[in-house]
């Protein structure tokens, strides 16, 4: 499963990992690496919401603009 989903204007690469037995995804058009996880779709849109949060206070606790939003 390969999918795309949005927040506050940044994309996510999501895929299912059998290994892990979740779904794991990752913050695109960025070169920061920002990664979260799931066990449901619910679950990894609460956590994809948290990291993207999460960047935005990183960028401004640190003085850093947050990277170009992606177009979704």
């Amino acid at each position: 499963m390969n999918q795309l989903c949005s927040y506050k204007g940044y994309a996510a690469h999501i895929e299912f990992s059998p290994e892990d037995g979740c779904f794991v995804g990752h913050i695109v058009d960025i070169a920061d690496i920002v990664g979260f996880h799931g066990e449901t779709i619910s679950e990894l849109q609460i956590a994809f919401e948290a990291a993207v949060d999460d960047y935005l206070e990183v960028c401004d606790r640190v003085g850093k603009l947050p990277q170009s939003e992606s177009v979704v």
